[in-house]
């Protein structure tokens, strides 16, 4: 069971600072710095006219032309210095998401940012009475490989598992490393067939994997425990109690199987035979 997720902290920054920060890293400091070389110089030539406007003398033209000249010069020392700050700032905060939200071993979400974005799709699913559904699933044997070639081959094993789960994935589904060898996978707008359909597919394409490593080939199998959205289930925590209950399943059958619940009521009253695969 996960624990609660914690509160988001509440923003700081100004949106009109979160939108230059994006502007300039779109950009790049080159471009950024002459995007605000051009404005300056505009700024400063018309501010120039303005104060001789106000004051009521003063050559125009020459007012232009130093105003121009110091923002020319000016402004691409001071810009750039502040813009490289600005940019590498943006840069080191999307690299501390990336920590925050993804798992450093194999590249999918973390077990902590699955929570808090499953979370809201749970919600969402439960509001409009959109079918989901949520699979667990387990490297078999693994610790075997891990004892017979290392953990660097387990690791390079697990990235490649991982990796494999993705490209059966639409772009909504969520992936995330949910602890050691585990993977868990939420699957909006997805009825209890289809997510079988799914499991089955990657139970397929990963048992057909076969890692280089050293002299010799790894390969494992997944078993993988199926929960669809349930009416009933009164939270998250226990669609993934539902899914971990079938994960076990799985495994006391044999292992590389999937396992789910016995029948999932339909929306047309009859029932879907979805106890296995």
């Amino acid at each position: 069971m996960s624990l609660p997720s914690p509160t988001p902290l509440s923003d700081p920054e100004p949106a009109w600072f979160r939108w230059a920060s994006r502007l300039v890293m779109r950009l790049g400091p080159l471009r950024a710095t002459l995007l605000m070389t051009a404005v300056v110089t505009v700024l400063a030539a018309l501010l120039a006219q303005l104060v001789i406007t106000a004051v009521g003398r003063g050559d125009r033209i020459i007012a232009a032309v130093s105003a121009t000249f110091c923002s020319l010069v000016l402004t691409p020392v001071i810009g750039s210095f502040v813009l490289r700050l600005v940019f590498e700032l943006e840069r080191t905060r999307q690299q501390l998401t990336v920590l925050a939200t993804h798992d450093d071993l194999t590249g999918v979400h973390n077990r902590r940012h699955f929570m808090d974005v499953v979370q809201r799709e749970w919600d969402r699913a439960r509001r409009y009475q959109t079918p989901a559904a949520l699979l667990l699933i387990d490297a078999d044997h693994f610790k075997r490989i891990n004892d017979s070639h290392g953990h660097l081959c387990g690791d390079e094993l697990l990235r490649c598992i991982a990796h494999t789960v993705g490209q059966q994935l639409r772009q909504a589904d969520v992936l995330a490393r949910f602890g050691g060898e585990e993977l868990i996978v939420f699957l909006p707008h997805t009825d209890p067939l289809g997510a079988l359909d799914v499991a089955e597919r990657i139970r397929e394409k990963v048992q057909a994997l076969a890692v280089p490593w050293q002299s010799a080939t790894v390969s494992t199998t997944v078993s993988i425990g199926v929960a669809p959205l349930r009416g009933e289930l009164p939270s998250l925590d226990w669609m993934i109690h539902e899914a971990d209950t079938a994960l076990y399943a799985a495994k006391a059958d044999g292992r590389n199987c999937v396992r789910t619940l016995p029948f999932e009521p339909s929306r047309s009253g009859g029932t879907y035979s979805v106890n296995s695969r």
